[in-house]
């Protein structure tokens, strides 16, 4: 990366840490609010930092930006957490230059969620972008940066299948559901207990199918009361729940009780009964599968088509990485320019100041000049030249820092 960019003596850092080592109470230690994103960026801009863009989500939080050494975007995060940097220290990861710009595209692109391929950190980047812009927090390397970031995502969610398939168990149980059971909407749905699973289907469903059959049936009927007024679902007591069962064709079993809660004795209807168990243990007796009305799924059946799904995510990894490394070839190459563009700038100008003294000498020289003739023919040949001096020092076997130096020296250019 080169001086220019930069601010003398300083590199471009990613510290921070992940689901990867860090468990769920030590992330929780590092979030950042949005309350203290807006601190740290008035604290970083007033110690002299040019650039930082901040993310923090439930599986990562971290800081990108330029310093003279990792430990001043170390000392920020924690200043502002209620993580110490003892605790910091023992999860944390730091890369510096093109090691952290590398990072931020493999965060950016889903390659380093939790979930391969979730595409949801994406727009935490663009917020945590667009926060730092507010503050004048985002030199031109780091807003290059982002978009390269964003425009290698948007390439791999367009052109490979790494965010296709069901990835949790709530989507997995809807998809299941859509696929084996005709008129969705029309049917009739009794949700059984509030376990979170549960909840999160009851959501899905009811985005998913515009189902307004839905009835939720618990132990504790205030607890119920407060789920169906999000959703909009019926509540029924849990003494009705034989004749509930009856009415319905969709039953979810989500009451995480040590024991089954749905056996054969609760069933007495002769429809078509799908029921999917999302408990942990088992909830629903495998004598119901003796019924011939009756089908039976459980969470591991559904855990299934998720563990498929990343796998089958897995195979289109190369591809990915191949867009990034297209993408960041792109970046690099601006990089390059950005690293010459001022001694090109200066010697077109030389060239330029060259070409106008030698023309205004020909004018008073020569009766006849055609000078828009001459301009025209010394324009091209100032670009040709130009272009091959920018084609010698974009060659990587090039050492462009000896060349930018004979150039600066043959045409006594000003340094840029």
């Amino acid at each position: 990366m080169e001086p220019h960019l930069r601010a003398k003596g300083t590199n471009f850092y990613a510290i921070g840490l992940s689901y990867k080592k860090a468990d769920a109470e030590t992330r929780g230690h590092f979030s950042v609010g949005e309350e203290a994103k807006k601190t740290i960026l008035k604290e970083a801009k007033a110690q002299g930092i040019p650039s930082l863009i901040i993310i923090s989500t439930c599986n990562r939080t971290e800081l990108y930006g330029f310093a003279q050494h990792p430990f001043q975007l170390i000392k920020l995060l924690c200043a502002h957490t209620v993580g110490t940097i003892e605790a910091f220290e023992k999860v944390a990861y730091v890369f510096k230059n093109s090691a952290a710009a590398h990072h931020l595209f493999k965060v950016g692109t889903g390659l380093d969620s939790q979930i391969l391929g979730d595409f949801e950190i994406i727009s935490q980047l663009k917020s945590g972008f667009k926060a730092a812009k507010k503050k004048e927090m985002v030199n031109p390397f780091s807003e290059r940066l982002i978009n390269a970031v964003i425009q290698a995502s948007k390439r791999i969610k367009n052109e490979t299948e790494i965010s296709s398939g069901a990835t949790s168990v709530s989507f997995a149980s809807v998809q299941y559901i859509l696929k084996h059971v005709s008129d969705t909407s029309e049917k009739n749905i009794l949700l059984f207990g509030t376990g979170k699973i549960g909840r999160n289907t009851c959501e899905n469903l009811v985005k998913h199918t515009k189902n307004e059959h839905i009835t939720l049936i618990n132990r504790t009927k205030d607890k119920a009361e407060k789920i169906a007024g999000k959703f909009n679902l019926i509540v029924k007591e849990y003494a009705n729940i034989q004749s509930e069962i009856a009415e319905t064709d969709i039953l979810i079993v989500a009451t995480g009780a040590q024991n089954p809660t749905i056996s054969k004795q609760l069933i007495y209807s002769k429809k078509p009964l799908l029921i999917l168990d999302l408990s942990i243990p088992k909830n629903v007796s495998n004598d119901v599968t003796t019924l011939p009305n009756v089908t039976l799924v459980h969470l591991d059946d559904l855990s299934k088509i998720t563990d498929n799904t990343l796998q089958r995510r897995k195979q289109h990894i190369p591809k990915a990485e191949a867009i990034i490394e297209e993408v960041k070839t792109e970046f690099n190459d601006w990089l390059e320019t950005r690293k010459f563009a001022p001694t090109i700038k200066a010697l077109k100008h030389k060239l330029t100041t060259l070409k106008d003294a030698e023309i205004d000498l020909q004018r008073k020289k020569q009766i006849d000049f055609n000078e828009e003739q001459a301009t025209i023919i010394s324009d091209r040949i100032i670009q040709k030249i130009t272009n091959h001096f920018a084609s010698h020092l974009k060659d990587e076997n090039t050492s462009s820092a000896e060349s930018l130096e004979l150039i600066q020296k043959v045409f006594q250019l000003q340094n840029s």
